[in-house]
């Protein structure tokens, strides 16, 4: 440990700033300004919609016939078009995005697929289009009926309008369509059917099923690019009415609230549904023996259920003969929205116990963090191999072995996936952003609000997204396969660590290590208040969490979001002093035990064992003072001069000076790119620890490297960087002083000839009690 001496004189601050000036000089901390849209009347510098904001608004009256014998739906609708905005339409654009089915579509054309040694059947089978799964228009007519002049391309079709559509008027038509709805098993797609081949039946989940407007917005005009797979949907808020014809034994979930209960439950199914209203238990409404029995009847006879929904930006409905269905309220505020899941017997024991909780518990999850849900009813339909969301409905999978029995992934798979689906009513079905531009305004923000509500769910949750540790691996991998968070959705490289993962997880460490709980919920929940029922933008979620905690974070959303820098801090050096006090008392000790601690000289040593004559030691007349002088002996003389010394110093001054204290000059390297805070834990000789938490701002001036002193009361021991593993540093082994490797795990293992056990713990603990 090295002395610290205290000057006098001390260097003017301009010099001491070039001294330490760093040879390059990259500015972390640029503001945000070319990356942002100017400020206007629409979308204010505070991210709060301006004092002109507008945003259109479609209604819709439909009527849907799902033909269950031959796998088509049938569909007309009447669309009442509200243009609030100022300008005059000549035309209007509809999403026609079953089209991505048609067998001429882009999502067709530019698949890709390499031939590896093994290739799958349906891989070759499906290098041609087969399918036609594209809409079929029979009419696209105006109020009276008359024919409309439209265009179709590919997943877009403009309609003319004669005389055009002034600002504040309204536009009703009419279009009547039909499509083949696609095996969603075997070609995929979010919307489709899976049959089951025991018992013969269908179970539909039915979205992107009508042609929808297109959102006509202040920022960008009409936002109709294709729909291609990846990017999902931009949509307009409206109201709607649904009749939606299916076989009589079907049991129909949808988007809204049920206006025929009594036509299309039995007394004692209607009974049971309006106590699920008053319960805080899940109510069974159709049972698993009533289901049972649908599934073997078949009836080719047809009941209609008509469903009203009022403010929401879509409409999906989910429908089959193997429906359990089972609901309870949910109080959240002055609302009492109904929890509801629908499933087949497949799905228990799972689903019965624990999909209309989740949904519960997910409900006032997200209500806390952002606005109280405002819609009647939140619903998880049951399927395999999915996760989809729509506004009060989703899809979701999760299916035990046919034994009943299930591994903990498969459960937690299943909480999770319902927790995500039904979180994707408040992002983006009500904080309503553009998916097809920007996957991560809905899918990171959702993903960050799944992790707190899986933590409040079961504290020792295995959450998979959300904490900076789970996120390393993909931030320090392949630079050219990955792009920043900022990248159009049909772009994406890696795309749920890029939309999902690395979003929540940098909203995560924005909670807990740079803003603080505190301000962080406030403004998120600020932000979620101002655009419910809007269209918000990137640029108007960055400026509203920083106008309302009053932090910068530009720094943050430009490393963050905008560059693919990772974090890698490197405790490059740390070195100790302690007050050279001048009391000869003290420091003639000290410069003593530091002269016997010296390493031992291995010449010396074996001049010692070899018992060398030293002329000093055998011949007197070779001696002088010098010989036997005790430079470390306290003379008269020192305590004098220790006196004069401490009579020039001030109270304070020698309050320092007698303090003890030792200090510990650390050096940090930024190795990685990304700045970040920087949290040490100093650990002392009496095995107490010390935190100390320095904002990211200690790199305004020194980046890539900085140095910072600490004041100690005792001597320390060791000193961790990032402790808790809260930035995501992609290299733990540079974090310690005095170094400290972090192992890795391998694993032996002999060739299992015969493969691994397929059975999971409940299976292995049934045949253990038999």
């Amino acid at each position: 440990m090295r002395r610290l001496f205290i000057l006098c004189v001390i260097a003017p601050a301009f010099l001491r700033a070039q001294q330490d000036q760093p040879v390059k000089w990259e500015d972390k901390f640029k503001q945000l300004g070319p990356e942002l849209a100017t400020p206007n009347d629409q979308r204010a510098a505070s991210g709060a919609p301006g004092f002109a904001y507008w945003q259109q608004r479609a209604d819709y009256n439909m009527k849907i016939r799902l033909d269950d014998a031959t796998q088509t739906l049938y569909g007309e609708e009447e669309i009442t078009y509200f243009n609030n905005s100022p300008d005059q339409l000549t035309y209007i654009w509809l999403q026609l995005d079953q089209n991505a089915f048609a067998k001429n579509s882009d999502s067709y054309a530019i698949e890709q697929m390499k031939i590896e040694d093994k290739v799958s059947y349906n891989d070759l089978i499906d290098l041609e289009p087969w399918y036609d799964g594209g809409f079929k228009l029979e009419h696209v007519q105006d109020a009276s009926g008359k024919p409309l002049k439209y265009t179709i391309n590919k997943t877009m079709m403009r309609i003319d309008l004669p005389g055009g559509l002034k600002p504040k008027g309204t536009f009703v038509f009419k279009i009547k369509w039909w499509y083949n709805i696609n095996d969603r098993i075997r070609l995929g797609g979010r919307s489709g059917y899976e049959y089951f081949e025991e018992d013969k039946n269908h179970l539909y989940t039915m979205a992107q099923f009508f042609p929808r407007m297109v959102v006509y917005a202040d920022n960008q005009g009409w936002q109709h690019k294709q729909f291609l797979g990846m990017g999902e949907f931009t949509l307009n808020f409206g109201n709607y009415i649904v009749s939606i014809t299916v076989p009589e034994d079907h049991v129909v979930a949808a988007t809204g609230v049920l206006q025929n209960p009594k036509d299309v439950l039995t007394t004692t199914q209607f009974q049971r549904f309006e106590k699920a209203k008053t319960s805080d238990e899940p109510v069974v409404i159709v049972t698993e023996d009533e289901a049972r029995e649908n599934e073997k009847d078949k009836s080719t006879k047809e009941k209609t259920w008509v469903f009203k929904a009022e403010n929401v930006r879509d409409f999906a409905f989910a429908t089959s003969r193997k429906f359990i269905w089972d609901a309870q309220r949910v109080k959240i505020g002055d609302k009492t929205p109904l929890a509801m899941s629908y499933y087949p017997k497949e799905g228990n024991p799972l689903w019965g116990q624990f999909s209309t909780r989740v949904v519960a518990h997910t409900l006032r999850t997200y209500s806390k963090f952002t606005i109280d849900y405002p819609y009647p009813v939140a619903i998880s339909v049951h399927t395999k191999w999915m996760g989809m969301e729509y506004p009060m409905i989703c899809f979701n999978g999760g299916r035990p072995e046919k034994d009943g029995t299930y591994d903990e992934g498969t459960r937690n798979g299943m909480i999770s996936v319902i927790i995500h689906e039904v979180g994707h009513n408040f992002f983006p079905m009500i904080i309503n952003s553009d998916e097809r531009q920007w996957t991560w305004m809905d899918e990171g923000l959702n993903t960050f609000v799944q992790y707190l509500t899986e933590k409040e769910y079961d504290s020792n949750y295995p959450c998979q997204r959300g904490p900076a540790r789970n996120i390393v691996d993909y931030m320090k991998g392949d630079k050219s396969k990955m792009c920043p968070i900022m990248t159009n959705s049909e772009s994406i490289y890696q795309f749920g660590n890029n939309a999902y993962g690395k979003p929540a997880t940098g909203l995560n460490i924005l909670r807990e290590t740079i803003m603080g709980r505190e301000l962080f919920d406030y403004a998120f929940k600020e932000y979620s208040r101002r655009w419910a029922f809007r269209h918000p933008t990137p640029d108007d979620f960055f400026r509203t969490m920083e106008d309302a905690s009053g932090v910068d974070l530009d720094w943050f959303w430009r490393g963050w979001f905008y560059e693919t820098d990772h974090c890698d801090m490197n405790l490059k050096e740390v070195r100790a002093f302690r007050l050279n006090t001048h009391n000869p008392e003290i420091e003639k000790q000290f410069d003593r035990n530091q002269k016997a601690n010296k390493p031992k000289d291995v010449s010396l040593e074996k001049d010692r064992q070899e018992k060398l004559e030293i002329q000093v030691q055998s011949d007197p007349d070779m001696r002088d003072f010098y010989t036997t002088f005790d430079p470390y002996e306290i003379t008269t003389l020192d305590k004098k001069e220790y006196e004069e010394y401490l009579s020039r110093l001030s109270d304070d001054e020698k309050k320092l000076v007698n303090s003890g204290k030792l200090f510990y000059q650390v050096t940090v390297e930024n190795k990685g790119g990304l700045i970040m805070p920087l949290i040490f834990d100093l650990q002392f000789k009496d095995g107490s620890h010390q935190e100390i938490r320095i904002p990211a701002e200690i790199w305004k001036r020194s980046e890539p490297e900085v140095t910072k002193v600490f004041s100690v009361n005792q001597e320390v021991v060791s000193i961790t960087l990032d402790p808790w593993l809260e930035t995501a540093d992609v290299d733990l082994n540079n974090n310690n002083w005095p170094a400290k490797v972090v192992p890795s795990r391998f694993e032996l293992y002999k060739e299992n000839r015969q493969g691994p056990s397929r059975e999971n713990p409940m299976q292995r603990a049934k045949r253990a009690n038999n």
